[in-house]
């Protein structure tokens, strides 16, 4: 049976699920309609987990500030489990970011969450350029927000062309860009982005884009290099297998994108 495995979700400790799903749902309201599918519990993605035959889940986390370093480290090493793979975070401004890096890889995680518009920076700017060497270095997986972000305003921080210079100057960095390449600007990923060897994951992309516009990116794309993801709680899992589904895509290439890619990354 196909092992499903979603790329991209999020998950916060039980003791501030509740504040913090208030909080980034307000956020959101401002400047678009947004809903919680989940409570923000990892009980509740596991459910959810079950329900959609999901075998395996990437959550992720993002550190808006360097001293957020450590708790989200202690946290990642207590949830993970052979279903949940954390990828923890750590800010760009933070002085010890090569031994963050080569802490985060000897504690045995796969990859590292980033975000431009939580922590502050423009994904092709210098300040960048030595955590992407070092992150290549170790062999580590960057999931990174791209396109705009619902809840800020649209500034071009993490656009698909700045996404191409910098894996032009990195072709061996593993960067997932989400929400198909760039969320909401998916004309100029398919300028930028389409046909070159990165990662994109699907989430919160389907539900927006035409089915012709997301079948065309899909199947222009290189095959190895489409993944599942929700973006849980912000999407429904089963919502998302559907759409999927949806687009007709073929059992090969459906395949690829449910888990076989996943799973190829993450062994690398």
């Amino acid at each position: 049976m196909q092992e499903i495995i979603d790329f991209h979700t999020h998950v916060f400790p039980d003791e501030i699920a509740e504040r913090a799903m208030k909080t980034l749902l307000e956020e959101g309201k401002k400047k678009h309609e947004v809903n919680a599918y989940l409570d923000g519990r990892l009980s509740s993605l596991l459910s959810s987990m079950d329900r959609n035959g999901i075998e395996r889940s990437i959550v992720c986390s993002i550190a808006t500030k360097p001293s957020q370093f450590e708790p989200i480290i202690a946290w990642s090493k207590k949830i993970r489990s052979d279903r949940i793979i954390p990828f923890p975070s750590l800010h760009p401004d933070d002085r010890d970011f090569a031994g963050r890096i080569s802490r985060i890889r000897d504690e045995g995680f796969k990859g590292i969450k980033f975000h431009p518009y939580y922590q502050d920076f423009a994904i092709d700017e210098e300040r960048l350029l030595p955590i992407y060497e070092k992150i290549s270095a170790e062999n580590l997986i960057i999931v990174m927000h791209t396109g705009f972000d619902l809840a800020f305003e649209r500034i071009r921080i993490c656009d698909p062309e700045k996404i191409a210079h910098v894996l032009e100057k990195f072709p061996d960095l593993k960067m997932v860009t989400t929400h198909l390449g760039a969320w909401e600007d998916w004309d100029e990923v398919e300028k930028h982005i389409v046909g070159k060897k990165i990662f994109m994951e699907i989430s919160y992309a389907l539900d927006i884009l035409s089915k012709e516009q997301a079948r065309r990116i899909i199947l222009n794309h290189p095959g190895e290099y489409v993944l599942f993801g929700t973006d849980s709680p912000w999407t429904d899992q089963s919502t998302t297998l559907a759409l999927l589904k949806n687009l007709e895509l073929g059992s090969e290439r459906e395949d690829l994108i449910l888990g076989e890619n996943a799973a190829a990354l993450l062994d690398q």
